[in-house]
């Protein structure tokens, strides 16, 4: 069946990445771009770009119609820079939102930009948050769920300051001791992550499904 996708957060850097790549599926009938600022895109028939309120799902509900899957790579770039309040409200509400609402319209296959150690339990209140919304997200009963979970994104350039350019220097020296269980840990290029994304499509599973280093790096490499 030929996919028609919906993505919300394609012009952060995450979504960027996966744009990029599901503009060279020939398979793709039409892909909606939603988000709060148009993105520089090369014009292609097959795209279509709406400027929405993210926080609103009667903004944006009218123009879902006939997609098969979902890509949601949404989420606040620093969360130690908001409140708490915002976080929710961006990461959490407005990305439940944006599922129930594919859910409504009959979409089917739902992505999910997540995080390493995500939990519903968690005591970190961003872990705990990201892992409260994939619980909500398995209670809409999508037929498939992919859930995206890296650990330290790496980016060709520094978007945060000081502190994340000491990170992108150092985690990917880490990859020696990060092995077996803890190979989950490792730092994955933002390129790989947005190609696994956007390959994964092109997939076939039901039910939920739970993605991580080892699962990016094949996805990321398959034609």
């Amino acid at each position: 069946m030929p996919n028609s996708i919906v993505f919300l957060g394609a012009s952060g850097a995450v979504g960027s990445a996966t744009l990029q790549q599901l503009l060279h599926f020939p398979d793709i009938v039409k892909i909606l771009l939603l988000g709060r600022r148009e993105i520089d895109v090369a014009a292609q028939q097959n795209v279509d770009q709406q400027q929405i309120d993210v926080t609103d799902a009667t903004s944006y509900e009218g123009y879902i119609v006939d997609f098969n899957t979902a890509i949601c790579t949404l989420g606040v770039g620093q969360p130690s820079k908001v409140s708490k309040e915002d976080f929710v409200k961006i990461d959490k509400t407005a990305v439940l939102d944006f599922a129930k609402t594919c859910k409504s319209k009959g979409v089917n296959h739902f992505q999910l930009l997540s995080s390493i150690g995500a939990d519903a339990s968690s005591r970190n209140h961003y872990l705990r948050t990201k892992g409260e919304l994939v619980q909500a997200l398995e209670e809409l009963h999508f037929d498939r769920l992919s859930i995206f979970q890296p650990s330290m994104i790496l980016t060709p350039t520094n978007r945060y300051g000081f502190s994340q350019a000491i990170v992108l220097k150092v985690w990917p020296l880490l990859d020696f001791i990060l092995l077996g269980k803890a190979k989950k840990y490792r730092g994955i290029l933002v390129e790989e992550l947005g190609k696994a994304i956007a390959n994964n499509i092109r997939t076939h599973n039901t039910g939920t499904e739970y993605l991580q280093y080892d699962q990016f790096k094949s996805l990321a490499h398959e034609h």
